[in-house]
């Protein structure tokens, strides 16, 4: 006897697959203790999928330059202080209850090899669902993810010293009300001079203003200001931390005007702005004693890749909501003007030498 397949004995067949799987799930016999593990076939199919999934959706989603070699200090401050202790680092195993989870963390030195730039970016930026890998945890800010991934691109061949030397720069002196260990993650990028240690990413913080590193700690702590590598550290410090904090770097000489030398189109864009454009003197806001911070005597690098950054922001501005002056003002200077303004401003400072 021959049993024929017909469609309402193939639905009756799945509808029959569905229900028993529903009974099982409902049943509870299924383990899911991370310390049970998976089977091997789970663990392949899973990990199939994933890199199925990863590599296409890169190739259609990912940056087209989605690396920058340019800012290491920043990129391995955040891993520190958020990556290593799943992935460790070198020569800093991950930690043991993180290598108890399932699937556990994979070593980078080994794992970072199996991808390409554009699917590092990717990786990073969206994370993967049901593991430990989150998404990025501030969505406008792609340039912190070029730079991680220029990071995680070099840990293959990362010796423990040179890590070390990306990481640490141990306080000069305590400040007080703040743990060593708190002011340690300052100064990894800061420096302990609140010179951003040479790196164009870091800021200089010495002789900003205290209020506008305070409102800028609290701004990354609520969420207000973009950065996942500054709201890591912000969100663990308390506003007594925080103002002591500001008062600190602010002490340290680092920003202080003098007279510009000549004039040109970059000075003239400082005091007077262009007019015609609706583009206001950056000094008529960054001025000594105002709300915004103090840009004159600040790196050049580190200026123009945040006004770069905002001029390429794809979504849509409200110019009436304060976080977004920046991006308006922004996309109102000329393009082939702002290197000469970040050079300018930077220009601007006499720095101690002493």
């Amino acid at each position: 006897m021959t049993l024929r397949i017909t469609w309402r004995r193939a639905l009756a067949a799945l509808l029959g697959l569905a229900a028993a799987g529903l009974l099982f799930a409902w049943s509870g016999a299924f383990n899911v203790a991370a310390s049970s593990g998976h089977w091997a076939i789970t663990d392949w199919f899973l990990h199939w999928t994933m890199r199925n999934s990863v590599r296409t959706h890169a190739a259609f989603a990912a940056e087209k330059a989605p690396r920058d070699d340019l800012g290491l200090v920043s990129a391995a401050g955040h891993f520190k202080n958020s990556c290593a202790v799943c992935h460790g680092a070198p020569g800093v195993p991950p930690s043991p209850v993180m290598r108890a989870a399932t699937p556990h963390a994979p070593d980078l030195s080994i794992n970072a090899r199996e991808w390409d730039d554009r699917q590092l970016f990717w990786i990073l930026q969206h994370g993967v669902k049901f593991t430990g890998m989150p998404a990025w945890a501030a969505k406008d800010r792609p340039d912190e993810i070029r730079r991680m991934v220029a990071f995680v691109r070099r840990l293959p061949h990362m010796t423990p010293a040179q890590y070390r030397s990306l990481t640490e720069e141990a306080p000069a002196a305590p400040v007080a009300g703040v743990s060593d260990a708190t002011l340690r993650s300052c100064t990894g990028c800061h420096g302990t001079d609140g010179r951003g240690r040479g790196a164009d990413d870091v800021p200089v913080l010495g002789g900003q203003q205290p209020g506008y590193l305070l409102a800028a700690l609290r701004g990354y702590a609520s969420g207000d200001r973009q950065s996942a590598v500054m709201r890591q550290v912000a969100v663990t410090l308390s506003d007594a931390e925080m103002q002591a904090l500001a008062r600190h770097f602010a002490a340290m000489p680092g920003l202080r005007s003098r007279s510009p030398v000549q004039a040109t189109a970059a000075a003239r864009l400082v005091s007077q702005g262009i007019p015609g454009q609706e583009l206001p003197a950056c000094r008529s806001c960054h001025k000594p004693g105002g709300r915004a911070p103090v840009i004159e005597g600040q790196k050049a690098g580190y200026v123009a890749s945040r006004l770069h950054h905002w001029q390429g922001e794809e979504v849509e501005v409200d110019a009436r909501q304060s976080q977004a002056t920046m991006p308006v003002i922004a996309r109102r200077i000329p393009k082939e003007m702002i290197e000469p303004l970040a050079a300018y401003l930077e220009q601007g400072v006499a720095r101690e030498t002493d």
